[in-house]
């Protein structure tokens, strides 16, 4: 009794000490010892611990005995985080069915912001780059004059500075100078341009010479349909630069611009080559302003985009007024049917149900790129985590770093809406950064010539929706910065491949702002296949001839 009345004083006497049990034991003890008691020798401390908890502790062990698996080994770093556990080494290689940690697999919870993750490239040089390009001693050079290009076409190509056919060219330019329908799925910046232009033009100028058809009917001879005015601008160049020792005539025909502006290009000489955007090229056709009736090629630029219901139906009715071949045998001397080239990326499923009304699908020939729907081995990809208040300011930060540590360059700033990009551009005005913007819903007056402007070098800032990530040349970007997160992996492809191109910038970098939850799965997807080295999932590449169609029929 005297030992809990001393201890009940001293508790009266400090009410606002809140004992734990550690210093409720060591008074009681200290207090039994001033009144001559002895604590007794066979008394241990028990603690019980709850089921529940030994049950936690038990699986966190387990749970650590099974990440004792080291993803880091000697040389390059795959996956850099900033947690290094995370990391992942390019010499190790996930099992079959090994579950890859990620580093973004609490990024939807708020407490994430600020975490990044970097893949690294791994590769100096493109993929799709041949191999004397890659400088391996083992194999021959390989020049476009092994692909029996003429000798004008090659000294074009000397001026400019192009002497070796990337793989694409390599594979697709013999298959359409021997008349095939080509279907050529391969990544963006490998040179799909010059794999058709090249073939077109060379064989056009070898009808010319052999005086198989009359030049001075004022028929097109060829038809290239792109989805945006800026590409078909950059195709022309391109075709101009070609035709221009052969006389061939290149014109351009974009929308946006009234029937008016349609019926004066065409009220001249025919062009040879004609580079139309599809709602432009369906105003002409509808009111007689040219004829495909001696069409020899058609080609369709850019099909992921072109076969989208957004083109579908003009595409459509373009090849309603085109005789299409289904042999190779069919578009040789007069009186030819049309090739067919479909060149692009990825395709929709309604490609092959359109095509089949057209043509063979069973003897088109496919040629697909190895690396096609994966990330880019050669360029270094950064994602990270930010509300979005702070990403004007990591915007600003990542411009500075350019110039700062690699000497400046040119930038594309890609956003998913039209007044985002107007938005971005008064921000970075206040800022004091020069730019210029790109985007849908401007005026074609406007809209004319900002893209050349950007890549003469007028400015390095260039803000943009996606229709600057289809097929345009940006081989002077170092930098693609995904302000806004793009909304499915055939967006982040082609923004991402705006940089690493053939004949583009050395150590040219992808920077992605990750702020709402609904862009983690997509970034997650992303982080499992560069640990996997797998492709993108849900990406197509092939067209498949569509099922035949169920008659019923009345017993």
């Amino acid at each position: 009794m005297q030992t809990v009345g001393c201890f009940l004083a001293l508790a009266s006497s400090r009410r606002s000490l809140v004992f734990s049990r550690l210093e409720f034991v060591k008074v009681l003890r200290q207090t039994r010892l001033c009144h001559g008691g002895a604590a007794p020798q066979d008394e241990t401390p028990v603690i019980r611990v709850p089921r529940y908890l030994q049950r936690r502790v038990e699986n966190v062990n387990e749970a650590r005995r099974k990440s004792k698996i080291s993803t880091v080994r000697a040389g390059k770093v795959l996956i850099q985080s900033r947690n290094p556990v995370l990391n992942q080494s390019a010499a190790y290689v996930l099992g079959k069915f090994e579950a890859p940690t990620l580093c973004s697999k609490g990024w939807k919870h708020n407490k994430s912001f600020g975490d990044y993750f970097i893949i690294n490239n791994t590769k100096d040089v493109a993929p799709y780059i041949s191999g004397n390009q890659r400088k391996d001693e083992d194999k021959p050079s390989v020049t476009f004059s092994k692909l029996h290009i003429c000798k004008e076409l090659l000294d074009v190509l000397n001026d400019i500075g192009i002497t070796h056919p990337t793989t694409v060219q390599l594979q697709t330019i013999p298959k359409v100078m021997k008349g095939h329908n080509i279907l050529c799925a391969a990544e963006t910046g490998s040179g799909k341009t010059l794999s058709y232009l090249l073939p077109i033009v060379h064989r056009l100028q070898a009808e010319k010479q052999l005086e198989i058809c009359s030049m001075e009917t004022n028929k097109i001879r060829a038809v290239v349909v792109v989805p945006s005015r800026e590409l078909s601008e950059q195709v022309s160049a391109v075709s101009k630069t070609l035709c221009a020792p052969f006389g061939l005539r290149t014109q351009t025909v974009g929308g946006g611009r009234g029937v008016g502006h349609i019926k004066a290009v065409f009220k001249k000489i025919h062009p040879d080559i004609l580079v139309a955007t599809p709602g432009a090229l369906v105003k002409a056709l509808r009111r007689r302003c040219l004829s495909l009736d001696e069409l020899n090629f058609l080609v369709v630029d850019e099909a992921d985009t072109m076969f989208d219901p957004t083109f579908s139906d003009m595409l459509e009715n373009i090849l309603s007024y085109i005789n299409i071949a289904s042999d190779p045998q069919e578009t040789c001397g007069l009186g030819g049917k049309t090739q067919l080239l479909v060149v692009g990326a990825t395709f929709p499923g309604g490609v092959g149900e359109l095509l089949s009304q057209v043509t063979d699908l069973g003897k088109m020939v496919t040629i697909k790129s190895r690396m096609l729907h994966c990330l880019m081995p050669h360029v270094k990809q950064t994602f990270l985590k930010v509300k979005g208040a702070d990403k004007i300011l990591e915007l600003q930060q990542a411009l500075k770093l350019l110039q700062r540590e690699k000497g400046g360059g040119a930038v594309l700033v890609f956003c998913n809406k039209s007044a985002t990009v107007n938005w971005v551009g008064y921000s970075l005005e206040e800022l004091g950064v020069q730019h210029a913007r790109l985007q849908g819903e401007m005026p074609s007056a406007v809209r004319a010539g900002i893209f050349q402007s950007f890549q003469k070098g007028a400015v390095d800032v260039l803000i943009c929706t996606d229709i600057a990530s289809r097929g345009l040349d940006t081989s002077k970007v170092r930098l693609v910065v995904n302000y806004d997160f793009p909304e499915s992996h055939t967006d982040y492809i082609h923004r991402a491949g705006r940089v690493g191109r053939a004949g583009g910038m050395e150590d040219a970098e992808v920077l992605s702002f990750v702020t709402h939850p609904w862009n983690v799965e997509l970034v997650q997807s992303i982080e499992t296949a560069a640990r996997r080295r797998t492709t993108l999932p849900g990406m197509k590449s092939d067209i498949q001839e569509p099922k035949a169609k169920v008659v019923e029929t009345e017993e």
